[in-house]
C-alpha cells in the first residue's frame, strides 16, 4: 500500500512539473484574472471558519536538512507556497513573498515553501537571490503536495494556501499572488483570532 502512495505521489509531482506552471480551470465561483501567463488564473477562494477542511498534516525537509511539520506551528497562521526555480510566476511572486514573510514575522505568521521540482542545486540559488528569509520543503516525492491535495487542490504552480490557527485551509490562490490579497486575507484571520479570545 505504502509502495502505492507512493507512486502516485511520484505521479502527482511529474505532472506539476510537466505542466510547467500550467494549472487547471478554477471553479466557476471564483473570480478569473488573465495574467498573460499560463499558469492558475489568480483566483482566490476563501473559506468561514465553520467551513474549513483539516487540520492539514504536512511535515517534511528543507534545503539546509532541516526537519519542518506545519503542526509545531498550531496556534499561528500559516502561509504555503508551492514554487520551482524556473517558474516564472514563482520568480514574479517572490518579492511579495519575502516582504509579507519579514513583515509579519513577529506577528504570530510562518511561512513553508513547497518545491516538488527542483534538488537542492537548483533551490537554494533561488532562494539565495530572493533572500528568501523563510524555509522550502524539498519534495521531489510529491508526499507534501498530495498531503494538501485530500484537503484543497493544487492544480498549479504557483499556488498559496493559507492555515487558519487550527491548520485548517482558510484560504488559496491558485497562480500568482497578490500581495494585497494575502495581506488582507492574514491580517482577517489574526483578527478572527483576538474576536475569538475576547
Amino acid at each position: 500500500m505504502r509502495r502505492r502512495t507512493t507512486g502516485t505521489a511520484l505521479l502527482l509531482a511529474g505532472a506539476l512539473a510537466l505542466a510547467g506552471c500550467a494549472g487547471g480551470q478554477a471553479p466557476p465561483t471564483e473570480q478569473s484574472v488573465d495574467q498573460g501567463y499560463q499558469s492558475g488564473d489568480g483566483s482566490t477562494t476563501t473559506w468561514p471558519a465553520g467551513s474549513r477542511q483539516g487540520p492539514v498534516e504536512l511535515a517534511g525537509t528543507d534545503f539546509e536538512g532541516q526537519a519542518r511539520d506545519v503542526a509545531d506551528w498550531r496556534g499561528d497562521v500559516v502561509v504555503l507556497n508551492t514554487w520551482y526555480a524556473a517558474c516564472p510566476p514563482c520568480r514574479a511572486e517572490a518579492p511579495d513573498l519575502v516582504a509579507f514573510a519579514q513583515d509579519y514575522a513577529d506577528r504570530g505568521v510562518h511561512v513553508l515553501g513547497i518545491n516538488s521540482v527542483d534538488a537542492a542545486g537548483a533551490a537554494q540559488p533561488f532562494q539565495k537571490t530572493f533572500s528568501v528569509p523563510y524555509p522550502s520543503l524539498e519534495d521531489t516525492s510529491g508526499a507534501a503536495v498530495a498531503s494538501l491535495q485530500g484537503i484543497v487542490a493544487v492544480s498549479a504552480v504557483p499556488t498559496t494556501v493559507v492555515l487558519d490557527r487550527q491548520g485548517k485551509v482558510a484560504a488559496r490562490v491558485l497562480g500568482l499572488l497578490d500581495a494585497s490579497t494575502l495581506r488582507t486575507v492574514v491580517d482577517d484571520l489574526l483578527d478572527e483570532q483576538v474576536a475569538a479570545a475576547s
